[in-house]
């Protein structure tokens, strides 16, 4: 299965009992890969900080000791907000403290794949580079990944690692979906600068087929499929429209719903989409995508 669970508000939004029927399910229907943050989620908790979702994947872990070689647990480090408010960066004093943070939450001897979650500036990139790629000398990550920048840092940063010969980043994760806002619109909720797939984004992954991208919000927070959560304003241009139609009618000639094609469609696509959702219900929704299967001919409809 190629989908990814997000479990953002888990711990939060999602109490642990949904939390745990959500991942039971996920991993019953063949989903093997979780994706978190050690921030994940501070701006719901009265805390103010994260390691919430963390917390409870570890419970779940704990629960279910023998799925644990089975997985891909993900999570990152870069947006938890230090007590000043300010986040915390990717110096390498933090990339080497969080990261044990995370495995001490989660329950893990070491991470699957780590990201790092927003690039940070004030810290020289070499750092940043060399801080990850001893995370993966000594065996506290296995993989390294890259979102919320720039493909050019990316590239920079792989450009790097391979000077001081370290681990580089191998998978990038962004926000897409089959319908994109107008360039240069502000969308609400997507406040990082770099965080949307642009065709460049495509021509530099086609270029470097080792890298995978993950898709996060994909689904536009149930924007498809509900009436009452409409696309923002900054989607609204005629190249939604054509799209949209398009795939409406695929959506009713498949009897499925608009959202079970998109994440087929991205699938098709050889992107991973993160789903992120609050009930069982929506999980089934999500999960009976993998069963489309679009042929050809669909491919070429929806381009």
């Amino acid at each position: 299965m190629d989908l990814v669970l997000g479990t953002m508000y888990f711990g939060t939004r999602t109490d642990e009992a949904t939390s745990f029927a959500l991942l039971d399910r996920f991993v019953q229907a063949g989903g093997r890969v979780l994706d978190t943050a050690n921030c994940y989620s501070f701006w719901s908790s009265p805390t103010g900080h994260g390691g919430q979702s963390e917390a409870v994947l570890g419970r779940w872990l704990a629960a279910n000791p023998g799925l644990r070689p089975e997985l891909v647990i993900a999570t990152k480090v870069g947006v938890e907000p230090t007590d000043d408010g300010g986040p915390e960066g990717l110096s390498a004093r933090v990339i080497e403290r969080e990261a044990g943070r995370s495995r001490e939450r989660l329950g893990v001897d070491a991470i699957d794949l780590y990201w790092a979650h927003r690039e940070d500036r004030s810290t020289d990139l070499e750092e940043t580079v060399a801080a990850f790629g001893a995370l993966v000398r000594d065996g506290a990550v296995r993989r390294l990944g890259v979102s919320n920048h720039p493909t050019w840092r990316v590239e920079q940063a792989r450009s790097i690692a391979a000077r001081l010969g370290v681990e580089p980043y191998t998978a990038l994760q962004l926000t897409t979906s089959y319908v994109e806002p107008r360039p240069g619109a502000h969308v609400p909720g997507k406040d990082h600068r770099f965080g949307f797939v642009t065709d460049e984004t495509v021509d530099y992954l086609q270029a470097h087929p080792e890298i995978d991208l993950w898709v996060y919000s994909p689904l536009v927070q149930g924007s498809y499929d509900r009436a009452d959560r409409p696309f923002p304003e900054a989607y609204d241009h005629p190249g939604t429209t054509s799209r949209l139609a398009a795939l409406h009618i695929l959506a009713r000639d498949r009897r499925v719903p608009a959202s079970q094609v998109v994440l087929a469609w991205l699938v098709a696509k050889g992107w991973k989409p993160i789903v992120g959702v609050s009930s069982v219900e929506q999980l089934e929704s999500a999960l009976a995508s993998d069963r489309i299967g679009l042929t050809p001919e669909e491919l070429a409809v929806l381009r």
